[in-house]
């Protein structure tokens, strides 16, 4: 079949003609019937979104996506290219992929009517069968749809009146394909109204032409439910036109959560074997945007996008990978004062409410960076806040008391592995603290790190951040300096 170069050809074979939603359809039964996989690389969705797109496509419906930035509704869409058929053949030279069998365009029935069986055939990739239109205010009926084009109409010496002047816009040209407009309720309410007839009849009409293309096109279109309210909104017609409404979501656990993200992660080479990130920082990264989600500090209906994870996870490896080439070391780990280079993937990210606002982007996201702290802390080791005084021992009275003796420990960003290790392992009790605990012992180093900052969350001891060095001391230490400075100054 793919060797016909003619109309004539063509016949000869077993093609038949039919929808791009029955090639779907088609496509879509035969990897279920042999259990493969149908959206590869969408993790999480495997028991919601996934099994609603494939009823929709089993019921040749047009498809809206709902739900919030940074959940995969765009890459679903594009996906759904690997359910077309590979190739199949069109008209050569037709603008609008014309099926041999059934031509619509009027350059298509003209060349057949005059060559006949003779008429030359064209085969199309699948991958040129996707057509992605971003809707913003400015986009026209004629960028969708069509208008007159002036030009044509001047060098073939027609009359405005003949259809053969059309210039067809995108939706006409994806005949035969998936048409994809993100952002819906971006696009103007008259421009939707356009759209009507495409999804109800099938069919479309330009300006005052007569014509009526009947087009084949499987339509999916992705909007976010805050567009809603601040920009725009679909209007209700066309909504009740779109037969199947397909509500996205974020990762629900943090295993999936690390998977999206050290899928999605663009590292280089060197990263990826010369920088190790220990299981406990790849879940407190996870856990800086669940808390982000959850945090008054931000806008729950923007919500927070899988690409924060994902850009802190590559921010992270950078800054230890920075401090690895300053070093001059061949080999290094990640740590949670690494996390201070993670900021600018954060700030960018988040909506910010009025309390927010006045907390400012950098305090917001020191604040979430130290809420996750606190949930890691508190999976693996006792609540500060609610041992019970004088009735159990104190897990942390050694560390309490190495701090209470006037010690204190500087972690600077650019440390050395050595000097980093040997710092840490300096703090009296901490490290009988960690083995108290069932952990990989490799990351023992790294959960020594996460107790420091997790007592430093619960006010147990004090953290300062000075001049690129992360300083823990005692809480009352600065109080009784200040106390000693006024009693110099009023010895009465």
């Amino acid at each position: 079949m793919a060797q016909a170069k003619t109309l004539g050809e063509l016949k000869k074979t077993k093609y038949t003609s039919k929808s791009v939603k029955e090639e779907l359809r088609d496509n879509l039964i035969q990897r279920l019937s042999k259990k493969e996989p149908v959206f590869e690389g969408i993790l999480g969705f495997e028991d919601t979104v996934i099994p609603d797109m494939e009823r929709a496509i089993l019921s040749k419906h047009n498809i809206l996506l709902l739900g919030l930035r940074g959940q995969a509704k765009t890459r679903l869409a594009r996906l759904m290219v690997h359910l077309l058929d590979e190739y199949i053949p069109i008209v050569a030279g037709s603008e609008l992929n014309d099926d041999p069998l059934e031509p619509i365009s009027r350059f298509a029935r003209d060349l057949i009517a005059e060559k006949g069986d003779a008429t030359p055939i064209d085969w199309v990739h699948r991958s040129e069968r996707y057509v992605e239109k971003l809707a913003t205010p400015d986009v026209s009926i004629a960028d969708l749809v069509g208008d007159v084009d002036p030009i044509k109409a001047a060098t073939l010496k027609l009359p405005y009146a003949d259809e053969r002047v059309i210039h067809f816009g995108l939706i006409p040209r994806a005949h035969r394909s998936i048409f994809v407009i993100n952002e819906l309720p971006d696009l103007q309410a008259r421009i939707q109204v356009s759209l009507f007839n495409m999804l109800q009849e099938g069919d479309m009409q330009i300006r005052g032409f007569k014509l009526r293309l009947p087009l084949d096109i499987q339509f999916v279109f992705t909007a976010n439910p805050e567009d809603y309210t601040n920009r725009g909104s679909i209007i209700t017609p066309l909504k009740d036109r779109i037969e199947s409404q397909i509500l996205t979501h974020y990762p629900k656990t943090l295993e999936i959560a690390r998977k999206i993200t050290e899928q999605e992660a663009k590292l280089s080479a060197t990263q990826a074997e010369n920088v190790t990130v220990p299981e406990l920082l790849k879940d407190l990264l996870e856990m800086v945007a669940f808390t982000a989600r959850e945090s008054e500090l931000i806008d729950e209906k923007s919500g927070i996008s899988a690409r924060l994870s994902i850009s802190a996870y590559e921010n992270l490896l950078s800054s230890a990978e920075r401090r690895m080439l300053i070093n001059k070391e061949k080999k290094t780990t990640t740590r949670i004062t690494d996390f201070w280079g993670v900021v600018p993937s954060i700030t960018g990210k988040v909506e910010l409410v009025y309390e927010g606002e006045q907390e400012g982007p950098y305090g917001v996201a020191m604040n979430l960076i130290g809420s996750a702290i606190k949930e890691q802390f508190l999976k693996f080791f006792p609540n500060p806040d609610k041992l019970r005084k004088g009735r159990e021992r104190d897990p942390y009275g050694t560390i309490r008391a190495w701090f209470s003796g006037g010690n204190k420990l500087d972690l600077l960003n650019d440390a050395t592995d050595k000097d980093f290790e040997k710092a840490i392992e300096g703090v009296a009790g901490l490290r009988k603290l960690v083995e108290t605990v069932k952990i990989p012992k490799e990351e023992t180093l790294a959960y020594m790190e996460l107790v420091l900052h997790g007592l430093a969350e619960f006010n147990v001891i004090n953290k300062d951040y000075i001049e690129s060095t992360f300083s823990f001391h005692d809480m009352l230490a600065n109080m009784l300096d200040d106390l000693d400075e006024d009693d110099l100054d009023n010895p009465f």
